[in-house]
């Protein structure tokens, strides 16, 4: 493994700056999960997991061989804590479960007879709809299976060679939501007898009081949420937490203290974001696995995707610090695996799959199985978690976990640092001692930003990544970039560094692509593009002091032949046509936090509901609604970007828009800006309970409009406004004006009161549509 060169640093400490990568597995089952015992893996345990986790083979659920392709530093074997053990307990005689009336239905009488087997399994099933078996969560049973655990981990920890973590799963799966952690202790000597089970609480705030308390007792512990994109919108609130009550700052805080980490990538897909959230990404349609665990694939449910991604959360916290006082979804990345087979297959020519004897065979993997509402041709390869640290032990990688100085890649072994700062130059880029002089100067990923010096006209950014020997050549390093305003949230991804001559283009500043290398016929790439390590300083040419920000790194690899292609070539079978061919592996770094020193609310002259209603504004009615756009075209002014745009309401139920002359950078949630320029896209809208309701995917956005007889805030147009728009996900901001003096009246305004080319200027704001 490449370590980079460093010096002292003062401020952090000798050793920050010989800070090394150390690639773990933070997400892994084994025949302990009952889940997994359910797809056949019934041999392998904790001990088996961090034996394959340093290079020794086991044995797949199936019984052929598996290794890891590369030893790992570390790993936390994360068994769900819920019935935990039970079933290997119940057939291991003479202990408390095997003694248990309630264990009898268990217990395998001939392993090799297929019928005992599925009564065995039909029982586990029928487990997840009736009521906790209490005598399975004591601490006699649970607390049993899990000292076990500590004990296998306390056996394979060897400081400075090799890390063994005392860690579990908490899995929550209500309404088949999943809202899963992965907890994690610092060290294993005062660990509590049981772990913290969904079984007594489904709810992560009950998780995360529980910490708090192992926390007042001297166990220092965090949490790793994961699989966000299959929570159903659940994972990332912003408005009420999972009782019901309205989030607070006290939310925030409990949540931001125990949840430091977030698994963005795995088998079951990524949780960056998402093409509906991030439509101006061209690499946001990377593994998206769309479906709820457990779903009848007749069912008709379509999971929310608001709600579900890691990009959007972050920008939601942004705005919920500007416009509430408190960030809630302030973490770093990590990635794994979550395979139930004890191992796990982090490269595209292993890929064994992680379901056992769902997905356990290449032509079970090939044919379109169905497993639990997922086409097991869309897993992905495991991803794998790594942490900037200054040696390989427990306590120095969880502090780096704690920090969030850590990144998550899509399983292959690139690395990524990156620093911000006010204080970096090009001449680092030749400087031996450049990580030492990063940190003095500024921020690893995973921090904030320092107050800007008073002569500071925008940060800059130390970037660095290097390729994975054994693997494809990096394409290019990108920054992601996001931000608020007045309630809504903004992104832009900027490529920073990049292999070869290439130059963006003149119109779009749209990268083009390397030339691909990939042979399909024979599932094979070559090096010939790319490069093997990309290093640079990027200075913001966008920013702005007033608004807060977060900046994170995105490393893209080369095309290469995506598993399923691998595995078809291999069987000699067309290429699926549900996956891409060919896949870009990536990894992605921890993000950095600007905050700005005039950041506040209340000096905003936005318009806000609040401030509508204490001036006497009326919210209309369903009924108001209806006659305000039902058949009619109406010009809205987004007052925060100045975007003005022609929205059609048809009387059928549905709306289309066109964005009249746009330059601006368009907020989160609002659909794709170049396309919908140009095409007439009609989507669903309902008018209920006094908003007009718009969809993202199946997420509805409410849009209250309120009138008003007189000016209000900052507003252009102030003398001619009557309706302001306030969208349920802007906090409480009321940003987008009714360009019309009543309805009936038509209203012409001055062309330089406008943000649109000359040309292009409507004759009328308000125009009823000739039918």
């Amino acid at each position: 493994m490449l370590a980079s060169l460093g010096a002292s640093d003062p401020g952090l400490g000798q050793e920050a700056a010989d800070r090394k990568a150390w690639f773990g597995e933070q997400h892994i089952h084994t025949s302990w999960s009952v889940d997994a015992w359910l797809f056949g893996n019934h041999t392998t345990g904790p001990d088996d997991a961090l034996k394959y986790a340093r290079g020794e083979t086991i044995k797949h659920p199936l019984g052929y061989d598996i290794t890891i392709d590369k030893p790992l530093d570390w790993m936390g074997v994360t068994d769900h804590s819920e019935y935990v053990g039970i079933t290997k307990q119940a057939n291991t005689p003479g202990t408390a479960v095997s003694k248990m009336p309630q264990a009898r239905p268990l217990i395998l009488k001939d392993p090799n007879d297929p019928a005992d087997v599925q009564k065995v399994f039909n029982y586990l099933v029928s487990l997840v709809s009736k009521p906790p078996i209490k005598a399975f969560m004591t601490p006699q049973v649970a607390g049993s299976v899990w000292k076990d655990n500590v004990d296998i981990a306390n056996k394979h920890n060897k400081p400075g060679e090799f890390t063994a973590f005392c860690s579990y799963e908490f899995t929550s799966q209500y309404d088949l939501r999943n809202l899963h952690r992965n907890v994690y202790f610092r060290d294993c000597a005062k660990v509590p007898e049981q772990p913290y089970s969904a079984l007594f609480s489904w709810h992560p705030e009950d998780l995360w009081k529980w910490m708090d308390e192992q926390r007042a007792a001297g166990n220092e512990l965090l949490a790793i949420s994961h699989n966000a994109n299959l929570s159903d919108g659940w994972m990332y609130p912003t408005d009420v937490d999972s009782l019901g009550r309205p989030i607070d700052a006290a939310w925030a805080e409990s949540r931001t203290r125990n949840e430091r980490l977030i698994e963005i990538k795995q088998i079951k897909g990524q949780s960056e974001t998402h093409p509906l959230l991030s439509p101006n990404d061209e690499f946001a349609n990377y593994e998206i696995m769309s479906f709820l665990i457990g779903q009848p694939e007749d069912s008709g449910r379509v999971p929310a995707i608001v709600g579900s991604y890691a990009r959007q959360a972050l920008k939601d916290g942004l705005t919920m610090q500007h416009a509430k006082g408190y960030n809630p979804f302030k973490f770093g990345f990590v990635a794994g695996s979550d395979s139930h087979n004890t191992g796990a297959p982090y490269r595209t020519n292993n890929a064994f799959a992680g379901h056992g004897i769902n997905d356990g065979l290449v032509q079970r993997r090939m044919s379109g199985h169905l497993f639990t509402g997922m086409d097991v041709r869309k897993e992905s390869t495991a991803g794998l978690s790594a942490v900037w640290a200054e040696e390989n032990t427990r306590e120095s990688i969880w502090d780096a976990m704690h920090r969030r100085e850590t990144f998550g890649t899509s399983g292959v072994w690139i690395q990524v640092r990156m620093f911000g700062g006010w204080d970096y130059g090009e001449d680092l880029l030749q400087d031996a001692e450049w990580v030492a002089k990063a940190y003095e100067r500024g921020t690893p990923m995973g921090g904030d930003l320092a107050a800007a010096p008073a002569d500071a006209k925008a940060p800059s950014f130390l970037v660095w990544a290097v390729k994975d020997p054994d693997s494809g050549n990096l394409d290019r390093i990108q920054i992601v970039k996001g931000w608020t305003k007045a309630g809504q949230s903004f992104e832009k991804v900027y490529d920073v560094v990049w292999a070869g001559d290439r130059e963006p283009a003149p119109d779009t500043g749209r990268l083009p692509p390397l030339p691909s290398t990939v042979d399909l016929t024979t599932a094979t790439y070559s090096d010939e593009q790319g490069a093997t390590e990309l290093f640079t300083v990027w200075t913001d040419p966008d920013f702005d002091p007033d608004l807060n920000a977060f900046y994170y790194a995105r490393v893209l690899e080369i095309e290469t032949p995506r598993w399923t292609t691998v595995q078809a070539v291999k069987l000699g079978v067309e290429l699926p046509d549900v996956v891409p061919a060919t896949v870009q592996e990536r990894a992605w770094g921890s993000p950095i936090w600007y905050t700005s020193p005039s950041d506040s609310a209340a000096a905003s002259d936005a318009v806000t509901v609040a401030s509508l209603e204490e001036s006497g504004a009326t919210a209309l009615t369903d009924d108001e609604l209806a006659a305000l756009i039902v058949d009619k075209a109406i010009w809205i002014r987004n007052n925060v970007t100045g975007e003005v745009m022609k929205v059609h309401y048809d009387k059928s139920g549905t709306f289309d828009v066109n964005y009249v002359g746009s330059r601006a950078q368009m907020p989160s949630l609002h659909g794709d800006l170049p396309r919908e320029s140009y095409l007439v896209l009609a989507r669903p809208y309902t008018i209920a309970d006094g908003q007009i309701n718009t969809f993202v995917s199946s997420t509805p956005i409410g849009m209250k409009v309120y009138k008003t007889a007189g000016a209000q805030g900052g507003n252009t147009h102030k003398e001619h406004a009557t309706y302001y728009g306030a969208r349920s996900n802007e906090f409480g901001y009321a940003n987008y004006e009714v360009l019309l003096k009543g309805p009936g009246n038509l209203v012409d305004l001055p062309k330089d009161k406008m943000d649109i080319p000359a040309g292009e200027q409507p004759k009328y704001l308000h125009e009823t549509v000739e039918q």
